[in-house]
């Protein structure tokens, strides 16, 4: 039996699935896949909403008999493959094939951390110390120790840092509880499986900085499959590059106190040391200007008393790691705090001299903490040659990835010069299920007044769709002001980013069935809400990259030394991917139906409009305000919405 029989109307899926349906574009998909693993090739599939990627890939990769590695975009769908999609296709196929499920190491329950939590009890609040003690419950009967599995305890609570390791202050073989580590438990079961699910964030960290323990399991790996594909390059860009933050820095002293006062190194001014290093991060982080800013390092430079201060914590650090150095040997503890301080000292080094001119010197600040970062210019070579280095069959699949039809945009990126490219449309009627709305007097995004004509057109649209959207806006000041602006405006549930965790607000949204929604960035993707309660989605602008984003902006020089438009080659590629994503979250099921109101007035007046309508699904399209009321009024799908998280 091969992958397209499997997915047919009379096959295994179509028997034992509930719900299945076959379709023809998912059944040629996983064919071509299928010749992908067998032929050790590298494919470029991009897949429209509903063609049913995922059983498109993981067919495929059952029947192959190959040891296959799945990387996805989020934890989330992480978790959906292994908990739900995996089983499902594996069982229905009745193949035998272990799978495991692999995170970084910040997922799992530090059982030595736990006990010396347990001991210090130095929590900064009673509510951190309420957590504490159902973390401590839930330790005593969990098998895996992920801590997805406590949902009481929210995800960013700032207890976990206390109850989680880090490739940094991990101790290793050292540490004496290694035995029962439930990172070594999911690593050991990721050796044993035939198809191990991952996230891009731990491909590329153990893939860049060796520190996840990729060294035992891509060699043996004889396929990579990436989900979610589009997010490769920014993802790469991160971990290909150097980072020091403050958040490492204070957990360095608190860890070198911490251990000082166990192991006693009798290392005179240690802890001094380190409570000097503390403060000097506290300074620099003020020396960058209070409000949350994102820039090249020569912004941050040119800031009167910004170099005194980064040269104090230079001085600092250097203080610690020398104190460090003469400690380790004492101690387990105290041995990996000085490994820590002496490769943040070297990175502290790079950013501080003249940084390599293959790398782009910048600095991202939030209320309390900074990043100082040295990312690539460029992440092709260093990927191209991890294939190089380990070949295999490659497939990356995305409901995005082309721009108007074309993959060049991504093959540059990822270096991907051989590969072989191909694109399943969605199978929704899109000419049926929905309408563009592209309202007319907008004025330019960048007028002052943008924001309010925007919301006062987005009205009379709410109205009409009874609430049940989403506004996307490209930036955080826009929607602070509309959250500000629309209250007393609006006959709906407002929900509003920040306000909640994500998946809390989706809930809400779901249950409350007429709510509108606002959000930015990570509501542009990765969230899938079927049926009536999302019936419209609102988007300001055009995504455009901040024009003055210091990686944009060294990028586009580094173009156009070699003769490339930075515009047509980068950012409008970028942009066109970004928007499809958002748009992407109106017609999620084949009973959807709903308007998408594209507010940028470029998109009609400028010629490269026609790039990002051209690489929009084929709806109809209405400039008039009546045609957006009519077509609600015959709106007669369920009303049963629901939310679950992406599949494809």
């Amino acid at each position: 039996m091969d992958s397209a029989e499997a997915l047919g109307a009379f096959g295994p899926l179509a028997r034992r699935i509930n719900g299945f349906t076959a379709r023809a574009g998912q059944q040629d998909m996983a064919a071509r896949i299928e010749r992908a693993l067998a032929d050790q090739s590298m494919l470029i599939a991009e897949s429209g909403t509903g063609t049913g990627k995922t059983y498109a890939y993981l067919v495929p990769a059952l029947l192959s008999g190959k040891k296959v590695l799945i990387s996805t975009g989020t934890r989330n769908l992480q978790d959906q493959l292994f908990h739900r999609d995996l089983p499902a296709v594996r069982d229905a196929l009745a193949v035998s094939g272990k799978i495991a499920l692999l995170k970084g190491r910040a997922n799992y329950l530090c059982l030595h951390r736990l006990e010396r939590a347990d001991s210090e009890a130095r929590f900064a609040s009673r509510r951190d110390s309420e957590l504490f003690v159902r973390v401590r419950e839930w330790a005593a009967r969990t098998r895996r120790g992920d801590i997805s599995e406590l949902a009481e305890v929210p995800e960013d609570a700032e207890l976990w840092p206390w109850v989680t390791s880090t490739p940094e202050n991990c101790l290793g073989s050292k540490c004496d509880r290694y035995n029962d580590c439930h990172v070594n438990q999911a690593r050991r079961e990721a050796l044993a499986a035939d198809v191990l699910v991952v996230n891009h964030h731990l491909f590329f960290a153990d893939l860049a900085l060796k520190e996840e323990g990729f060294g035992q399991l891509l060699p043996g790996v004889e396929a990579v499959i990436f989900d979610e594909a589009h997010q490769l390059p920014d993802v790469a860009s991160n971990f290909f590059g150097l980072t020091v933050s403050a958040h490492q820095l204070v957990n360095l002293c608190r860890d070198t106190i911490a251990e000082e006062l166990k192991e006693q190194s009798a290392v005179p001014g240690l802890q001094a040391a380190a409570e000097k290093m503390d403060k000097a991060v506290a300074d620099l982080r003020l020396a960058f200007g209070r409000e949350p800013q994102r820039g090249p390092w020569a912004m941050a430079t040119a800031r009167q008393g910004f170099r005194a201060a980064l040269d104090d914590a230079r001085a600092r650090l250097t203080d610690l790691t020398n104190l460090l150095d003469q400690a380790a040997a004492k101690g387990t503890g105290l041995a990996n705090c000085f490994r820590r301080a002496s490769g943040y000292l070297d990175r502290f080094m790079m950013l501080c001299e003249t940084p390599p001119p293959e790398y782009i010197p910048w600095f991202e600040t939030s209320a309390r903490g900074f990043l100082l970062r040295l990312t690539p210019l460029d992440v092709a070579n260093p990927f191209r040659s991890c294939m190089a280095d380990h070949p295999r069959s490659w497939i990356f699949t995305s409901a995005t990835l082309a721009v108007d039809g074309n993959f060049d945009h991504f093959r540059q990126q990822l270096g991907l010069d051989e590969a072989e490219t191909a694109i399943w449309a969605s199978p929704f009627d899109y000419r049926r299920q929905a309408l563009m709305y592209l309202p007319e007097r907008l004025p330019e995004p960048s007028a002052p007044e943008f924001t309010e004509r925007v919301l006062e057109a987005a009205l009379p649209v709410l109205d009409a769709s009874r609430g049940r959207a989403f506004l996307l806006f490209t930036s955080h000041r826009a929607l602070k002001y509309a959250a500000e602006w629309l209250v007393g405006k609006l006959a709906y549930p407002l929900l509003v980013q920040g306000t909640a965790p994500r998946a809390e607000l989706l809930d809400r949204f779901r249950a409350l069935g007429n709510a509108v929604l606002l959000g930015t960035g990570s509501f542009w993707e990765g969230v899938d809400v079927r049926g009536e309660a999302l019936s419209c989605v609102i988007i300001d602008k055009l995504p455009f990259a901040t024009p003055d984003d210091p990686v944009l902006k060294a990028r586009a020089s580094a173009m156009e030394e070699t003769g490339r438009n930075p515009f047509v080659d980068y950012q409008l590629p970028n942009a066109v991917i970004a928007l499809k994503q958002g748009a992407g979250r109106l017609i999620r099921d084949e009973q959807d139906r709903g308007v998408l109101m594209l507010c940028d007035p470029r998109l009609l007046r400028k010629s490269y409009g026609k790039v990002f309508l051209a690489s929009l699904p084929p709806m109809a399209r209405t400039r008039a305000f009546p045609d957006v009321q009519n077509f609600f009024t015959q709106d007669t799908t369920d009303t049963t919405g629901r939310v679950d998280a992406a599949t494809g």
